[in-house]
């Protein structure tokens, strides 16, 4: 379908273009808001500042898109492809994208709040300073994605790959990451106060300088971990695994930490409890 054809039939009150062929076409700029791209062949489509907001976009082919700074909100992108597509700078907020493959996707400073990404595939994917604030990300696949510096309150991650995941200095205020494989993820100068990360797999993670006022890391997993000049006031380290742990730095004096495992820790700098040695001789036993 040629550009101006679809243009002169949306201007027409058309809305419905369910399967069409627009692969590698110019888009960019145009209002097309509410319209039903169900099926579309979109490969390599330049949507960029377009607006779709309202439309439907489900089980398109989007793969090479240029969506940048693209207006979606409220949009419907359910199993769509959107491999390597560039979504940097788009807004998102309330869109629907269960079951979307956004692998290798560009989704850096993209505004996703609330949207709900459920099962998607976002392996390597960039979201550099995204905002997922309270979006559904309950089974989502985040092996090898950056999430640096982005933005992950109220979200929901149940059931989240995170395998080799970038989050450093990222948002994840009260976020409810028990249980959850962070092995040797990148953590470093994340904001985690009031975070559950109770029987988490930290094992050789990177926790430097992060914010942990008021974590739970309750039986947590922190062998090998990086904690030096972590902020740790009001934490609860009970029965957590602290094998070979970097707390350099770290104020320990208000943590709670009954029945701690120490184990060859790096304390250089650290301001310990006084019932330290006791904790080092009773992990022992």
């Amino acid at each position: 379908m040629e550009v101006r054809h679809l243009l002169r039939l949306y201007e027409q009150g058309n809305r419905d273009f369910a399967g069409a062929d627009l692969g590698g076409e110019n888009l960019s700029g145009v209002t097309l808001i509410g319209v039903n791209f169900t099926g579309a062949n979109l490969r390599g489509v330049n949507f960029s500042r377009s607006f779709l907001i309202k439309s439907d976009l489900s089980n398109a082919q989007m793969n090479w898109a240029n969506l940048s700074f693209a207006k979606m909100n409220e949009t419907k992108l359910v199993e769509a492809e959107l491999t390597k597509a560039n979504l940097s700078g788009a807004f998102l907020v309330k869109s629907k994208l269960p079951g979307a493959k956004l692998s290798g996707a560009n989704l850096s400073g993209a505004n996703l709040r609330c949207a709900n990404l459920w099962g998607a595939n976002l392996c390597g994917a960039n979201l550099h300073r995204s905002n997922l604030r309270d979006a559904n990300l309950s089974g989502v696949n985040f092996n090898w994605a950056n999430l640096s510096e982005a933005r992950l309150g109220g979200a929901k991650v149940y059931g989240a790959s995170l395998s080799g995941v970038n989050l450093s200095r990222a948002f994840l205020k009260e976020l409810d990451l028990g249980g959850v494989d962070l092995e040797g993820v990148n953590l470093r100068g994340a904001k985690l106060n009031g975070a559950n990360l109770e029987g988490a797999n930290l094992i050789a993670a990177d926790l430097s300088e992060a914010q942990l006022q008021r974590v739970n890391l309750k039986g947590a997993d922190l062998t090998g971990a990086n904690l030096a000049r972590a902020s740790l006031e009001k934490a609860n380290l009970t029965w957590t695994v602290l094998r070979k742990t970097d707390l350099s730095e770290v104020d320990l004096s208000e943590v709670k930490l009954n029945g701690v495992h120490f184990e060859d820790i790096q304390d250089s700098g650290a301001i310990l409890p006084k019932s330290f040695g006791h904790l080092i001789y009773s992990s022992a036993m």
